[in-house]
This record gives C-alpha cells, sequence and structure tokens, in this order.
C-alpha cells in the first residue's frame, strides 16, 4: 500500500525528470497492489519554460521570470557562491481573495535539491508579506532566490499555489 508520502516522492520524482515531457497522470501499474483511484488524484505536472505564465483552474495565474544568476553578499544565507534570482507574480484572477502562504516554491538543480538563498541586502527576503490575501483582480511579486552552481545548468522551480492543488506548475530551463 502507498502512503501520501510515498505518493509526494515519487510526484517530486517525476517532477525532477519531467521537464519537457508531458504530465501521465494515474498511468502506473495496479500490478503491485496500488489503488488506481489513489494514482488518480495525484497532482498533475505541467511543464513550462521560465519566462511563461500558468493558470490554475480556482483562477490564480504565475508568471516566472527567466533566471537571474548573481553573486551572494556575505550577509546571505545560506551561504552560496553563485545563486539565481526569479521574480514570480501571482495573479488572482478568481472570485475568492487567495492566501499567499498557500505558495510552495522549491528548486532543484539537475537532480539535486536547491536551498533558498535569503539575501536582504540584494533584495532576495523570501515570501515577506506570506499572511497577505491576494484579492481578486489584484497581484503580488516575490523575488525569490536559489543556489546555483559555479556553472550554468539545467534548473527546475516548481509551484503549487496550495496545499491541495490539483495540478503543480513546474518551470525549466537553464540557470
Amino acid at each position: 500500500m502507498r502512503t501520501p508520502r510515498h505518493a509526494m516522492a515519487a510526484l517530486v520524482l517525476v517532477a525532477v525528470t519531467a521537464c519537457g515531457a508531458p504530465a501521465q497522470v494515474g498511468s502506473g501499474s495496479t500490478s503491485t497492489g496500488g489503488d488506481i483511484a489513489a494514482q488518480q488524484a495525484l497532482p498533475a505536472l505541467r511543464t513550462l519554460d521560465f519566462g511563461g505564465q500558468f493558470r490554475f483552474a480556482d483562477g490564480i495565474a504565475v508568471s516566472v521570470s527567466a533566471p537571474k544568476p548573481f553573486k551572494p553578499s556575505d550577509s546571505a544565507y545560506p551561504h552560496s557562491d553563485r545563486a539565481v534570482a526569479f521574480e514570480i507574480i501571482i495573479r488572482n484572477e478568481g472570485a475568492q481573495p487567495y492566501r499567499l502562504s498557500g505558495l510552495s516554491v522549491s528548486a532543484t538543480v539537475g537532480d539535486v535539491a536547491s536551498k533558498q538563498v535569503v539575501d536582504s541586502t540584494q533584495g532576495y527576503s523570501g515570501i515577506v508579506e506570506a499572511g497577505k490575501d491576494v484579492q481578486p483582480g489584484r497581484d503580488v511579486r516575490v523575488n525569490l532566490a536559489f543556489a546555483a552552481p559555479p556553472q550554468t545548468a539545467e534548473m527546475k522551480l516548481t509551484l503549487r499555489p496550495t496545499a491541495t492543488s490539483p495540478v503543480i506548475a513546474v518551470y525549466c530551463g537553464r540557470a
């Protein structure tokens, strides 16, 4: 029997390897006793290039800029010789206020998770207004940075507007 933790681990693995490939939801074999209904409840992955926009069914539209490499300051945490920054625009095109604290953003470089870099002196402080509601018809901009290797590499930024969102947007490209 698969647990939700195992299902989420499998989902992250698919997100890491699926850049540029269409998502296959519920296509797993049931020969190992897996539950088809549980497999179909897993979120679908939508793969986009950096710079693209994705609109979730609940009306939340997310745009992710092209990556902007930079050298973190000495006060950045965690320490990294190189980082990559993204401007993320979240627009509420739905009918209800959107709680920004529901936003989940993670990054990978190759197959390795990348740590978020907080460098307030350069404007990368994380999601500072996480308790804010984004009213319908309004948007908010968030600048996030993640540690990156010295040379340009394949990077993926994974976004989910809420923990229960049936879709995960995966932005891909060289950074």
